[in-house]
């Protein structure tokens, strides 16, 4: 356990690790050379250009302006200045919305860190009751929670109380949020210009057709179906294989860029490499004619497989794209059944074109449940086999740990620097670097259950991210031992032990989850702000691969609110704050630090660098705040758990009717404000009665813009990018002839032929 000067030592260790990465940024910053990095987002809009194009040699890498040191923490309020408005049009919707998760934090929790301390603080510090228990082991913070009150104390109704005010507090904060941006995302929609989005649906599991290709079915059905709506098509082909190939050779590109440019600078030494894998071993060659016969033999390819795709009625799979005439006909076949058959031409709103993750389009749709059910199946174990690494080494970051393991060390870990670092900075550490691997394997877990967006992706790994931060790194940290003992632990419990299991050991971890703060939400929150890893980068692009300005361009890597992972991340603040606010109220002020130092840092990045790959309109706010809720539930029932182990009558009452309270608010909410969130609903049960959003937005277009050729608009929109300026198979104008139920097909016209000869 960590004792007050472990976290002391902690503490020192994060700030200056913070600060320096601070400073690091700050002078990094200033010079020249960095600003692609550092200022990527006004790059892309074109409104900043490089200070290195002009001054002399020395001025074009390094800033020699000494005044502008003085100031070097100025972006600090800078990142405060932009208004929210202008904050939006800037970055979209999503970032804005994101930034406010984070000015959310600060709302219920600097208030709550106020109401604890000058209550609960004072009530768990006159308990006494860990002085009293002979041969226990505490530490000065273990004697500002609630372990300190001893049992069957009347003090334990100021907790009860707390959670009381805890519980309505954070409801009527998380309601008002509702409100606030449920209202932002109807006033973005309403003022949001054009996208192809808006007008398009995407079809899938298009039935087979005898006498008819997919393009021609898929024409025909909605020429029937919606004949004042439907304006045109685009099929879905499968060209995977074909964007490998654009991929590789994309890459070999690189690598024969990279061997001229080595050539240029030192014409006397041919650079050589490797044919095998990464370079690394084979017969050794002449890279350029290498890289440049590879080029020439992948473009040969590319050009078979493209024609191979497009000629091959194969490669088109059973979906489409299908754009209307107006949003209202779009929101229509969105929201409706199409067939009586409900297994067959299923629709959904298509995402935003740079939305679309094209290579789970080709994925069969009766393949879909199959490929949920195995990667559920696969996600329950790793999240419980995750636990076996993460609860061999925890052990071993302990002092008993590492003497059993290697009593060699015992001499040094028993110097009091060492043994403060080992028991309060190495178990965040350790927690940390088990936890960067996670969100790769989550997104591919996600990517192979078939998701065909990019914020669909996002989501449906955040939520798999917030389950497993919620066992393993809640829940496994409280509860130590083995993956298998805390199951079998759990197993043989009955449901209602489990609670008071938790609780029990809740108080106790308090110091890890401090530590854990310190290293993630600190010194994790100021690295994030230094961008090493596209810094570097940068630089290795813009030394080996650049010649010219478009590669410049290409060579700077934005980056962008990465949600699968940022948003479970502060999930679990929530949690720890929610939990310990009434438990160990001392835990709060390292977490307004959080919210307070990311909130800034992430606003900074927002305004100057980040580039978002998609705009949602913030359509994942109810899952921020279904999962606040859900934290609230947990905190109120481990609370249940840890009082009815301390012999307080009528506590159990008293507390149950929060859970079902905050169950009924969360129903209550999302009839309210869930509808909403629905892209232009058919009628939304909203704010000031805006209903039918959709048609609004089409009077308005039809009156300003009486002369919009919508189709030519529509034309590019959901093509394949490795068919990007290709020449496609599409649909036939639909003129106003064709636009009546009595649309002829094959299938129709052999029909009619058959029925005349009998006839004759």
């Amino acid at each position: 356990m960590a004792s007050s000067e472990d976290i002391v030592l902690s503490a020192v260790l994060n700030l200056l690790s913070a600060f320096a990465f601070l400073v690091a940024f700050a002078i990094l910053r200033l010079q020249p050379i960095n600003d692609r990095v550092y200022f990527s987002k006004w790059y892309l809009k074109g409104i900043r250009a490089s200070p290195r194009s002009s001054g002399t040699f020395v001025k074009i890498f390094v800033n020699l302006d000494c005044r502008t040191y003085i100031r070097f923490l100025n972006w600090m309020p800078a990142a405060l200045r932009m208004p929210e408005p202008e904050l939006i049009d800037h970055a979209g919707l999503d970032s804005a919305v994101y930034i406010r998760i984070y000015l959310l934090g600060l709302k219920i929790f600097v208030p709550l860190a106020l109401l604890s301390f000058a209550v609960l603080v004072p009530v768990n510090w006159s308990g006494k009751s860990l002085e009293q228990t002979e041969g226990l082991t505490f530490s000065t913070i273990d004697k500002l929670s609630i372990s300190n009150v001893p049992d069957a104390s009347k003090k334990f109704w100021a907790h009860l109380v707390m959670a009381y005010v805890v519980t309505f507090w954070t409801c009527y904060i998380l309601y008002k949020e509702y409100h606030i941006i449920t209202t932002m995302r109807l006033q973005f929609l309403a003022s949001e210009n054009r996208r192809p989005d808006q007008f398009t649906v995407l079809v899938r599991n298009v039935p087979p057709d005898p006498d008819e290709s997919v393009s021609e079915h898929v024409e025909h059905f909605f020429c029937v179906n919606h004949p004042d709506h439907y304006l045109t098509h685009q099929v879905v082909y499968n060209a995977n294989n074909l964007a490998k190939l654009v991929e590789k050779k994309k890459s070999y590109k690189n690598w024969l860029t990279y061997y001229q440019t080595k050539y240029e600078r030192n014409p006397k030494i041919k650079p050589k490499t490797k044919t095998g894998v990464w370079g690394l071993w084979g017969k050794t060659v002449d890279a350029i004619d290498y890289y440049t016969t590879e080029i020439e033999k992948l473009s040969k390819e590319e050009t078979i497989e493209r024609e191979k795709v497009m000629s091959d009625p194969k490669a088109i799979v059973p979906a489409a794209f299908v754009s209307f005439k107006s949003r209202w006909g779009a929101a229509v076949c969105a929201q409706t059944q199409q067939s009586s058959n409900p297994t067959i031409w299923l629709t959904q709103w298509a995402p935003e074109p740079r939305d679309v993750y094209w290579n789970n389009l080709s994925i069969p749709f009766v393949e879909l449940n199959v490929r949920k059910l195995l990667m559920t199946v696969a996600f329950f174990f790793l999240t419980f086999f995750f636990m076996i690494p993460i609860a061999f080494v925890q052990s071993l970051a302990s002092i008993d740990g590492i003497e059993n393991k290697l009593p060699v060390l015992r001499p040094l870990i028993q110097m009091e620097v060492v043994k403060s670092f080992i028991q309060g900075v190495l178990p965040g550490i350790i927690l940390k670097i088990f936890l960067v691997l996670l969100p790769m394997i989550l997104m591919a877990m996600s990517k192979i259950e078939g998701y065909t967006s990019l914020s669909s992706l996002d989501r449906r790994s955040a939520t798999k991210y917030h389950f497993f931060i919620l066992v393993n790194v809640f829940l496994g940290s409280i509860i130590t031992g083995a993956a298998f003992e805390q199951l079998q632990r759990f197993v043989d419990e009955p449901p209602s032990e489990i609670p008071k299991t938790v609780g029990v050991a809740m108080p106790l971890k308090a110091t890890f989850f401090i530590t854990y703060i310190m290293v993630d939400g600190w010194a994790g929150i100021a690295a994030e702000i230094l961008r090493l890893v596209p810094f570097v980068m940068f630089h290795l692009k813009n030394t080996f691969l650049v010649k010219t300005d478009q590669d410049r361009e290409q060579a700077t890597d934005p980056g962008s609110l990465n949600f699968s992972v940022s948003e479970p991340r502060i999930q679990l603040y929530f949690l720890l704050g929610l939990v310990y606010s009434v438990v160990t109220p001392i835990l709060l002020p390292f977490i307004i630090v959080f919210f307070a130092f990311s909130y800034m840092v992430f606003r900074h990045q927002i305004i100057n660098v980040y580039d978002q790959k998609y705009e949602s309109g913030a359509s994942f706010w109810p899952d921020v705040h279904r999962r606040i809720l859900t934290g609230l539930v947990i905190s109120q029932l481990l609370l249940l758990g840890l009082l009815s182990t301390k012999n307080i009558s009528k506590s159990t009452p008293v507390m149950i009717a929060l859970p079902v309270l905050t169950i009924w608010f969360h129903i209550f909410c999302k009839g309210r404000y869930e509808s909403a969130f629905v892209k232009f609903p058919l009628q939304a049960k909203i704010v000031k009665c805006l209903v039918q959003d959709a048609m609004v937005k089409d009077t308005l277009e039809r009156a300003t813009e009486p002369t919009l050729n919508l189709k030519a608009y529509l034309k590019d929109a959901y093509v394949h990018p490795v068919f990007k300026g290709v020449e496609l198979d599409r649909p036939s104008a639909v003129d106003d002839e064709e636009n009546n139920p009595l649309v002829p097909t094959k299938r129709s016209r052999r029909s009619s032929k058959s029925h005349s000869e009998e006839g004759v």
